[in-house]
């Protein structure tokens, strides 16, 4: 692929590569940056992009999948950080304990589920996406984002009820 039609099929998406990236990493930086690493993955690998159809579907596909390692590298420091501060509060200790305790079930709960139902619910019910917005990060059908919802959370409330009445 020559720089110039890079230019003319690649560039022109940035807009619209940007938005999900922020959508997906939510801080402009990070989204900024992600946007970034993939134009620069792209432009390395512009000598096979000739074997695709669509190269705007292709990049927005590299960019979701970039800012989802991204997510994992955050999710992973924050663990570790948040075991090593605790936050003050003058809540009663035990109802805290409780809220870390169902809270530590419930993302057990929802590791165990497959990765696409993880993924949607998460999008879903933790990040307040719009199941439309899911279909076009996940590739899939809107019919599709609704029923592995509730698959997720008919399998979380399951399983929950399950563990609790023990």
């Amino acid at each position: 692929m020559s720089q110039k039609r890079f230019k003319a099929e690649i560039l022109p998406i940035r807009d619209k590569l940007y938005h999900i990236a922020k959508k997906m990493l939510v801080e402009e930086d990070e989204a900024e940056d992600a946007v970034q690493e993939v134009l620069l993955k792209l432009w390395h690998t512009c000598d096979t992009l000739e074997k695709y159809d669509n190269l705007a579907a292709f990049a927005t596909t590299v960019t979701k999948n970039h800012c989802l390692d991204r997510i994992k590298v955050l999710k992973r420091t924050e663990s570790l950080n948040e075991t090593h501060f605790v936050q003050e509060t003058t809540e009663n200790p035990y109802i805290l304990l409780e809220r870390k305790n169902t809270q530590d079930l419930l993302q057990k709960i929802i590791k165990s589920l497959p990765t696409l139902q993880q993924a949607i619910i998460k999008m879903k019910d933790i990040e307040e996406y719009e199941v439309e917005e899911i279909a076009e990060i996940t590739g899939t059908k809107v019919d599709a984002v609704r029923v592995n919802l509730s698959r997720a959370r008919k399998k979380v409330r399951d399983e929950y009820i399950k563990l609790t009445t023990l």
